[in-house]
C-alpha cells in the first residue's frame, strides 16, 4: 500500500505538472476532512505523509487533564501515562486513529477533497507557466471554433485566439498547427483564460528574432513596429556594430529572411527601415519610398509638415493613408503630408495682402510660415518680440506687420457680420482650415487630399502597387534627398560616411 501510494503521486505529478508537496497537502488535507466528517468537526486532528512508509497517518490531540469532563477533547492522567509515560497534567497528546474505520462516505469526501485540490494546483501550475511566457510565440493546433474564435490546443491547456486577433482573410482547418503571440492570461472562474494573438506588433518583433540572429543575439536592436494586420507593416532596426548592415541582415540573402515572415503573416508586405536618433532623418526613413523635399517641425504639439513633390504626394500618404499612418505610428510624430502645389498656393495667398508692404521679402515670408503661420489672424494676434525674433529687425516693421494683420482679420470679420460671402483670401484660408482639421496621418483628410490633388497619380500609384512584390524596404532619406530611381522601394546600405548602396528587394 505505502509503496503504491508513493508511486501514483510520482505518477500524478509528472503528468499534470504538479509538484509532489502540493499532492501530499491535498491527500493530508481530504483525511482531516474525511476524520472529521465521521467523528466530528469540532475534534483536533492532524495528518501526517510518513516518507519512509508511504502512509498517511491521522492524529487526534487531546488534553490531559486529572479529572476527565469531556471524554472528547480530555484523558485522565493514568490513561495518558499508559500511553507516554514522560505525560504530564496540562499536555497535549496525540491519539492515532485508524482510517480503516471510517466507511464508505468518509472514502467518497476524501477522493472529492483531492481531486478538488488537484485542480485548483493545476490551475495554478498553468497560470504560472503560461504567464511567463507572455510577450513570446507559442504553438499550437486547432481544437475547435466556437463563436468565431478558434481554441488552440497548447499541450497541456487550451489557449482562445478570438477573431479580432486573426489576419483578416485567414481560415485554420481542425487539427492544423499555429503560431501565435500569447497576449495576456486572465484568471477566471473556470480557470486561466489564455487569450492569443496573430495582429500584434509584438508578433512581427518575435518572428524576425526567431528568423535573424543577429536580433536574437543583440547585435540589432529592434526600435519599434507597427502593422496593418494583412495588408502592411513597418519595423524599424539599428545597431552599434559598424560591420553590420541591419536593414541587409533582416532581409537575408535574396530576401529569404523576411520571405519567411511574410509567409507566416498571410503575405503582408513589410517596410524594414533604419532607426535615427535624429527625429526628422527618422521620419524620412519612416515615410519612404517617398521622396521628401521638406519637413517643417512644432515641437510644441509634437508634429512635422512633410511637403512633398506633387507626383510624390499619393506614394507619400499611401493607398487609404495608409503609408503615413504606420509611419505616425512608428515614429511617434502628428505627420500631415502636403503637396508643393499646395503650400505653395497657401504660401500665396497668405501673404498676399502683405505684398504692398515695404522691405517684406520672401525670407521673411519663409520664416514665418515655418514658425507655424499659416492665417493671419496668427500674425495679428503675434506680438512684436515674437514677431521681431522670428524675421530679426532688418526688413520690415513688425509692427507694421501686426498692424496690417489686424486690418485685413477685422476686414473679413466685419465682412462676415454683415452677410457678404468671404474673399477669395478668406475663402482659402476656410478651406485651409477645414483640410487640417482632420488628424494628421488619417485615413480621411489624406484620401480627400489625394481626391483634390492627384487622382490620376492614386490610380497610377494603386495599379503600380499591385505589382509590387511582398515586401518593400525603404532607403534612409536625407533632409533633402536627391530624386528617386524608380518606384519600387529599395534598400540603402552604409558604404562609408557619404556612400550609399541601394538595393531593391
Amino acid at each position: 500500500m505505502s509503496s503504491s501510494l508513493s508511486f501514483i503521486l510520482d505518477q500524478v505529478s509528472k503528468e499534470k505538472n504538479i509538484p509532489k508537496e502540493i499532492l501530499i497537502e491535498a491527500i493530508e488535507s481530504a483525511m482531516v476532512t474525511a476524520s472529521k466528517k465521521k467523528l466530528g468537526a469540532a475534534r483536533e486532528i492532524e495528518a501526517s505523509y510518513d516518507d519512509e512508509t508511504g502512509e498517511i497517518e491521522l492524529f487526534e490531540f487531546v488534553d490531559v487533564v486529572e479529572n476527565v469532563e469531556n471524554s472528547y477533547y480530555q484523558i485522565s492522567y493514568e490513561e495518558a501515562r499508559e500511553i507516554d509515560p514522560e505525560i504530564e497534567i496540562g499536555d497535549s497528546l496525540g491519539l492515532k486513529l485508524e482510517t480503516e474505520d471510517f466507511g464508505r462516505i468518509a472514502a467518497q469526501t476524501a477522493k472529492q477533497v483531492i481531486m478538488q485540490k488537484i485542480r485548483e494546483a493545476e490551475r495554478e501550475s498553468i497560470y504560472e507557466e503560461y504567464h511567463e511566457k507572455v510577450g513570446e510565440i507559442v504553438s499550437g493546433a486547432v481544437q475547435r471554433v466556437e463563436r468565431g474564435n478558434l481554441i488552440v490546443n497548447l499541450g497541456s491547456t487550451e489557449a482562445i485566439l478570438p477573431r479580432s486577433e486573426t489576419i483578416p482573410r485567414e481560415n485554420f482547418r481542425q487539427g492544423e498547427r499555429i503560431r501565435a503571440y500569447l497576449l495576456k492570461v486572465e484568471i477566471t472562474v473556470k480557470g486561466p483564460k489564455i487569450v492569443l494573438s496573430r495582429t500584434h506588433p509584438g508578433f512581427l518583433i518575435r518572428l524576425f528574432e526567431v528568423e535573424v540572429p543577429e536580433i536574437f543575439e543583440g547585435v540589432i536592436k529592434i526600435m519599434g513596429a507597427t502593422r496593418e494586420p494583412g495588408v502592411r507593416a513597418k519595423i524599424a532596426v539599428t545597431t552599434n556594430d559598424h560591420d553590420v548592415d541591419p536593414v541587409g541582415a533582416c532581409v537575408g540573402v535574396r530576401g529569404s529572411r523576411v520571405q519567411n515572415v511574410v509567409q507566416e503573416l498571410k503575405g503582408e508586405k513589410i517596410d524594414i527601415i533604419r532607426w535615427n536618433p535624429d527625429p526628422v532623418r527618422y521620419v524620412c526613413n519612416a515615410i519612404s519610398p517617398a521622396e521628401i523635399s521638406k519637413i517643417i517641425i512644432d515641437e510644441e504639439e509634437h508634429k512635422m509638415e512633410i511637403v512633398v513633390l506633387d507626383e510624390q504626394l499619393s506614394l507619400a500618404i499611401g493607398r487609404r493613408g495608409l503609408n503615413v499612418r504606420l509611419a505616425a505610428k512608428l515614429t511617434g510624430w502628428k505627420l500631415d503630408v502636403k503637396s508643393a502645389s499646395r503650400v505653395a498656393s497657401d504660401f500665396d495667398q497668405l501673404f498676399a495682402p502683405f505684398a504692398e508692404l515695404e522691405d517684406f521679402n520672401h525670407t521673411a515670408m519663409e520664416l514665418l510660415y515655418d514658425n507655424g503661420f499659416r492665417k493671419v489672424e496668427d500674425i495679428a494676434g503675434s506680438t512684436v518680440e515674437e514677431l521681431a525674433d522670428i524675421i530679426g529687425t532688418e526688413g520690415v516693421d513688425p509692427r507694421l506687420l501686426i498692424e496690417r494683420a489686424a486690418e485685413v482679420f477685422h476686414a473679413r470679420q466685419e465682412a462676415l457680420e454683415q452677410g457678404g460671402e468671404p474673399d477669395g483670401e478668406e475663402a482659402a484660408d476656410d478651406a485651409a482650415d477645414s483640410d487640417e482639421a482632420g488628424a494628421p496621418g488619417s485615413a480621411d483628410s489624406d484620401e480627400a487630399e489625394i481626391e483634390a490633388e492627384d487622382v490620376e497619380a492614386e490610380a497610377e500609384t494603386e495599379d503600380n502597387e499591385a505589382e509590387e512584390a511582398a515586401v518593400s524596404v525603404p532607403v534612409e532619406e536625407q533632409v533633402e534627398p536627391s530624386q528617386p530611381g524608380g518606384d519600387e522601394p529599395v534598400a540603402e546600405k552604409e558604404a562609408g560616411d557619404e556612400e550609399t548602396e541601394k538595393t531593391e528587394t
